[in-house]
């Protein structure tokens, strides 16, 4: 039998972001052709692998295992977006653990899906009818769990292997919004006396935009944008966008962001003043959360071309004016709406292929000199009529703007019943193993519950997970302790 720990390996040779599963997919399909377990594959690249029930387990309700194959790839400054992961394991305070060369891991989801393929490639385990079901675009718009025809899996128990906090079960999930602008602006010849910068944002943790956003990691975009806006405002240099480009991915804090600009000769000294001020606020305000942000500014390569003043004006009042981190709380002081600004890219909507950046390609107009700047923001709120409303205000600051505002991705909140057999079996197959209670939690990220509990009714979702800390993030690592544990209460649940 393999381990899921091999077969996880396996997985991290395969290059698997959103939108591009195909490789990840076929590596499903094969493996059920290896093991002589049936498989279906749909448009979107989702697969179900079929086991029967083996003998005296005919009778049993089915379960469901349910994982999805892509992962947010992420890097450190300087490495490139990982298409193939580079796994690391190391001990750390006595516990083991795995993190990536420079880049996110992809333990979400690999670790969860990795188990599910290890239950299927187990010809000791007993068990009911079982169905692994992977989706594809889990980490974007979830465009494969919302198209799932309504007979591609049959069970109606689930177990989701998706969260990340080791004694926790997730048993409800905020809803979602996703919207992207794509804001027009023109290009003008860059002014005489000018010269030309390249403002940064470096060094932030970055993180989960559901997980961590209650955490008070620094939005490299938010950061930037706000100080190229008080330079214009508030110290009345004419400042001229270039380019600016941040994050990597829609439900990623953006840990880095870089402008280049430029400013007259004249403003140079009082520009860097301001940088400086800057950096010694951000210092301060994420000394705990966030201590190794930093903001700096150096020369940079002439350019023909700026950002015309409206535009220049428009990108960075819009950003200035939509909220990124917690917005509201709830009474138990979680978060109970919030907004991640994770893209910004003057090039971005004609930029195909990078994780995160799947909106409508706009053809550059150079006959009126007319280009598109994408930016992005992921609304989450357990309460919907918050969420809606949230989402609403941001589109008409986007729409103000002259941007053409798309929706990438809209999805209900979620509430199990803690009551149902199913969820109690979870539970307490879980306390059985480890020996203590899993904590039922609301989670402040979007889970594809939200689509299941609408479009197949009856069904009925508990999901618990390793430890996994930092995801969406180069940061991103795993406890192999509390997956082996995980990994035992999967295998009882299952047989259960």
């Amino acid at each position: 039998m393999q381990s899921y720990l091999d077969i996880f390996k396996q997985l991290c040779a395969i290059p698997r972001p959103s939108h591009h599963e195909e490789k990840v997919a076929d590596f499903l399909c094969n493996f059920a052709k290896e093991h002589g377990l049936t498989y279906r594959r749909d448009a979107n690249n989702c697969v179900v692998i079929e086991k029967p029930a083996t003998p005296g387990y005919e009778d049993k309700e089915p379960i469901v295992i349910l994982n999805h194959m892509d992962m947010v790839c992420v890097a450190e400054e300087g490495y490139p977006v990982p298409g193939t992961v580079k796994t690391i394991e190391y001990e750390e305070n006595g516990e083991r653990w795995m993190r990536a060369d420079h880049t996110s891991l992809g333990a979400d989801n690999g670790i969860g899906l990795s188990m599910a393929l290890a239950i299927l490639a187990d010809d000791e385990l007993p068990h009911p009818a079982l169905e692994v079901l992977t989706t594809t675009c889990e980490e974007t718009d979830m465009s494969g769990a919302a198209g799932l025809a309504p007979d591609f899996f049959k069970g109606r128990r689930v177990l989701n292997i998706d969260s990340e906090a080791y004694s926790e079960i997730t048993v409800a999930s905020a809803g979602a919004h996703i919207q992207v602008a794509h804001l027009p602006y023109r290009r003008t010849a860059m002014p005489k006396d000018y010269i030309t910068l390249s403002v940064s944002v470096t060094g932030g943790r970055g993180g989960h935009s559901g997980v961590d956003i209650g955490s008070g990691r620094a939005n490299a975009i938010k950061i930037l944008c706000n100080l190229l806006l008080v330079a214009i405002r508030q110290t009345n240099i004419k400042l001229y966008l270039i380019n600016i480009k941040g994050g990597q991915a829609y439900s990623a804090i953006p840990c880095e962001a870089e402008a280049k600009i430029c400013i007259p000769k004249e403003n140079a000294e009082a520009f860097n003043v301001l940088v400086n001020q800057c950096n010694d606020a951000i210092k301060a305000q994420y000394s705990e959360s966030d201590p190794d942000v930093i903001v700096s500014a150096k020369p940079a390569v002439w350019h023909s071309s700026v950002i015309n003043e409206e535009g220049t004006h428009l990108i960075l009042a819009s950003v200035n004016g939509i909220p990124s981190g917690p917005v509201t709380m709830r009474p138990d002081g979680g978060v109970e709406t919030s907004n991640n600004i994770g893209i910004i890219d003057t090039e971005g909507s004609r930029v195909q292929g990078v994780q995160g950046v799947q909106g409508v390609q706009r053809v550059q107009c150079s006959m009126f000199n007319v280009q598109y700047c994408l930016i992005s923001s992921h609304t989450r709120s357990f309460s919907m009529q918050a969420l809606e409303e949230l989402a609403d205000n941001i589109s008409k600051i986007f729409t103000l703007t002259g941007a053409e505002v798309e929706t990438i991705m809209h999805l209900s909140s979620w509430q199990e019943d803690l009551h149902h057999p199913w969820v109690q079996q979870v539970m307490n197959t879980f306390s059985d193993v480890l020996h203590f209670s899993p904590t039922p939690v609301s989670m402040h990220f979007a889970l594809e519950a939200g689509y299941f509990v609408e479009n197949f009714p009856g069904i009925h979702i508990a999901s618990i997970g390793p430890r996994i800390m930092y995801p969406h993030s180069p940061n991103e690592k795993v406890s192999l302790t509390t997956a082996d544990n995980i990994w035992r209460v999967v295998r009882l649940a299952v047989s259960g």
